[in-house]
């Protein structure tokens, strides 16, 4: 596994957010801890794993001592650092609500990765403990901070695409591992829906910035494969959204790796095509004016997930995505499965206006001329 040493980091400012990394998986060591080193507000101040060899490797490699890793059973000497501000939760979903807990009663502001828990419950919980402890919880929905998703949501809202009637959104990809712990449903929650259906649900909701009022969704759990014993291998989803705006999703473990959004107006329609990856996003609207794909500087996706949390932290300010906007895809969930498993539509709790689970806006790459 790539340690990406040769990366600099930042020098050292006494305004920068320490964090602690909690889980030291294949996101951690290729994404978070590079993205964290080149980060204007962010760095990396410890390590939480269960593997003392690997932390001790990483903490030479990113310029830590081995006094800053620390093992689950340390976690909670994490209250002895004043430099660690705030944690980052990389862990199966299962144990989100345990450490996000844990660390808002160490006083530690909570960057969560998505889902938030397993359930509605275990995710409310997050967001009462943080509430309580006077922390901030921000949910690592990091499409949420492209500069391209961004760009489709001002399209659907700013009127170029016209009235808007159809979405469609599909993330698949094939996992082959049946011990993975994807694959367990006391460790994840579900199959491919809170891991990588996701992120169809969600950009959905925020290209429109509004809350669907119903679900329709079928699933598919083959019998005799050994990754689908405990989860369903495919789903796909119809969302109801306000003025009879329609969201198709379909999410599968057991298909070829594809990534889209699309969104049909009246007068255009645009298309994401990789829509969900960590690096090279594409966006193309079509419209009145004609045909254009917006580029824009390069960027690294959870480099501006660590800036926004860390600016929210210095500045005081609800995260754009707060905990509440995860517990809202858990409460989507749990419809999609109900709705699954009755073959019925399921109506959801109504919310009005716009961005009703969002915090303050984030500062997000300009287009390029």
């Amino acid at each position: 596994m790539p340690l990406k040493p040769d990366i600099d980091p930042p020098t050292p400012q006494a305004q920068r957010v320490g964090f602690a990394l909690v889980g030291i998986g294949k996101l951690t060591a290729e994404e978070l801890i590079p993205a964290a080193r080149i980060s204007e507000e962010a760095y990396i101040a410890a390590l939480v794993t269960s593997e003392e060899d690997k932390g001790e490797a990483f903490a030479r490699a990113f310029n830590l001592t081995e006094r800053d890793v620390y093992s689950y059973e340390e976690f909670d000497r994490l209250a002895e650092r004043d430099d660690v501000e705030a944690v980052y939760i990389v862990l199966p979903n299962s144990l989100h609500r345990e450490y996000a807990v844990r660390a808002a009663q160490m006083g530690k502001h909570v960057l969560c990765e998505k889902p938030l828990s397993v359930n509605v419950e275990d995710a409310q919980a997050i967001v009462d403990a943080c509430q309580e402890a006077g922390v901030k919880l921000m949910t690592a929905y990091r499409c949420q901070y492209t500069p391209e998703h961004w760009a489709a949501r001002e399209a659907v809202q700013g009127g170029a695409l016209g009235k808007v009637k159809l979405l469609d959104s599909i993330h698949v990809q094939v996992e082959d591992d049946p011990e993975a712990w994807r694959l367990k449903r006391d460790l994840a929650g579900g199959g491919p829906v809170p891991d990588v259906g996701i992120y169809c649900l969600n950009t959905l909701r925020f290209v429109l910035g509004q809350e669907p009022q119903w679900v329709f969704a079928a699933q598919h759990q083959p019998g005799g494969d050994p990754r689908f014993r405990e989860v369903e291998e495919s789903v796909s989803f119809m969302l109801g959204f306000p003025g009879g705006v329609i969201a198709n999703a379909l999410t599968s473990y057991g298909a070829y790796k594809t990534t889209t959004l699309r969104v049909l107006g009246e007068d255009g329609g645009l298309l994401m095509d990789p829509a969900f990856p960590y690096e090279g996003l594409k966006v193309q609207i079509s419209d009145k004016a004609g045909k254009r794909e917006p580029s824009f500087p390069d960027y690294n996706q959870f480099g501006l997930e660590f800036d926004h949390f860390a600016r929210c932290i210095r500045q005081d300010q609800t995260p754009w995505t707060p905990g509440e906007e995860g517990v809202q895809d858990h409460v989507i969930m749990a419809a999609i499965y109900e709705s699954a498993r009755t073959g019925r539509v399921v109506e959801l709790p109504k919310v009005d206006g716009q961005d009703a689970f969002r915090g303050t806006q984030p500062d997000v790459p300009k287009q390029e001329e």
